[in-house]
């Protein structure tokens, strides 16, 4: 593939110089241990570090590689980190770049895991888990109305939503089939009316000429490893599908009738299919570990999101959360504790490595998925499904935190949940309440937000219902 060569006319591209593999892993770490606040607070703080202030990345390819993120499945922010680190260094850059803004988070979430798994039922520790409930509410619902103003763009779009949301809360159909459907919608519609279906695209930073090393890097012919071809193909599938799926099969064949497969399965299935980001795979999560499996009751679900919100890295890290519980309460063999760790480091191992495998598959292509009008349609319509289906994660939520008991209406063998009026707890639906106030109304940060619930839920766990 032959990259146009731009004309080098900044005055300052004399200056511009790639970091070191040294210098660029020191970034890549403290990215890291700073990625707070969801997919958009670290994409924004990776673009202020590598293109406003190291110049590393030039606006225009950060947007690029940015979009095409957007089209896998899987955590967008981390997967930019995979894509910008490889571009710079190679595999082994986009290696160290991925783990490093994985690991800090998950090794707070081990840890809080544990202590979650053996002191949850200490009084003060389920006070502060009732009041971090109500933050995580809250929050939710924000995700939700970000969102829907970004993709509820015309009708068609809400029609989307509202079908999505229909489908999994009404019907139960699976969330793999829905974002199918999505899509497929979105291909098709984009032939019809295609005005309908047009994305609107990220937007830019406002620097939109900004250039960086890495664009000098291209003009000089220096990035020979960005070009694809049918061996790296094949190489990259012959390495990264057995790293991915080889552990899974191992499982399936070695421990078929324990929780391990049942974990490398189950998460290996949401890698593929977690369009959408950390919400709108939650509530599909939610249900089969809570319905399905077993695992954990609707409460720890909330209280693992809780967790996640404030702990670095991707939001979807709750999923390891959800894989030490299932360990921890299956052990087999093993101590309960040491069950845990490893069916937390499972999940994590079956959730993240695939990310590795589509940037290192996909990225020599993406030049020539920029522009194709019918997959950027399809993704349209997925995203306005993704609005549905939060909708019904805040909605499930919502049940479980403010109502004791919460039951099936079954109509033909399916049906939504719905309450239990006689068992709401009326502190649960102050706090949230109060926790939509202090985001709504006077624009409180998460971590406020989340440390004030706690020691709210301290106090009002002292009042009897």
């Amino acid at each position: 593939m032959t990259i146009p060569a731009t004309p080098v006319s900044d005055e300052f591209d004399a200056d511009l110089k790639p970091p070191s593999f040294a210098e660029a892993t020191a970034v890549w770490l403290k990215i890291g241990l700073l990625s707070f606040g969801g997919p958009a607070g670290q994409i924004a703080l990776m673009h202020r570090i590598v293109v406003d202030e190291k110049r590393w990345i030039g606006e225009e390819r950060f947007l690029h590689a940015l979009n095409y993120c957007m089209l896998l499945p899987g955590p967008e922010a981390q997967q930019l980190a995979i894509y910008l680190g490889w571009l710079l260094h190679r595999t082994a850059g986009g290696i160290v770049a991925g783990v490093l803004f994985v690991l800090p988070g998950a090794l707070l979430i081990m840890v809080l895991s544990a202590v979650y798994a053996l002191y949850s039922d200490v009084p003060l520790l389920g006070a502060v888990f009732f009041g971090i409930k109500a933050a995580v509410l809250a929050i939710v619902v924000q995700a939700l109305l970000r969102i829907a103003r970004r993709a509820l763009k015309n009708r068609a779009m809400i029609a989307i939503a509202v079908a999505a949301f229909l489908g999994i809360y009404v019907l139960d159909i699976p969330f793999p089939l829905i974002v199918l459907a999505a899509g497929l919608v979105g291909f098709l519609g984009s032939r019809a009316a295609p005005n309908l279906f047009r994305s609107g695209g990220h937007g830019s930073h406002g620097t939109a000429n900004l250039r960086g090393a890495i664009d000098v890097m291209f003009e000089r012919g220096e990035l020979a490893h960005t070009a694809p071809s049918t061996a790296k193909f094949v190489h990259t599938c012959l390495i990264w599908l057995p790293l991915w799926l080889g552990p899974v099969a191992l499982l399936w064949l070695m421990l078929p009738q324990t929780v391990w497969p049942q974990i490398a399965g189950f998460f290996s299935v949401m890698a593929v299919v977690t369009f959408g980001g950390a919400y709108a795979v939650l509530a599909y999560v939610a249900q089969a570990a809570v319905e399905s499996y077993g695992w954990l009751s609707p409460g720890e679900m909330v209280d693992g999101l809780g967790l996640a919100e404030t702990t670095p890295g991707p939001l979807i890290l709750v999923l390891q959360f959800v894989g030490f519980l299932a360990a921890f309460r299956a052990p087999g063999a093993f101590d309960p504790l040491t069950a845990g760790i490893l069916g937390g480091m499972l999940t994590v191992w079956v959730t993240f490595a695939p990310c590795f495998f589509w940037i290192f598959l996909g990225a020599p292509y993406m030049e020539r998925l920029r522009g194709n009008q019918a997959l950027s349609a399809a993704l349209t319509g997925i995203t306005a499904a993704v609005v549905g289906v939060i909708a019904n994660l805040a909605l499930w939520f919502a049940l479980h935190v403010v109502f004791g008991e919460v039951r099936e209406l079954t109509i033909l063998g399916v049906g939504p949940d719905i309450p239990v009026w006689g068992t709401i707890d009326w502190r649960a639906a102050l706090l949230s309440l109060a926790a939509m106030v202090m985001i709504f109304r006077f624009n409180l940060g998460m971590i406020t937000t989340l440390g004030l619930c706690a020691v709210a839920g301290i106090a009002l766990m002292t009042i009897p219902l």
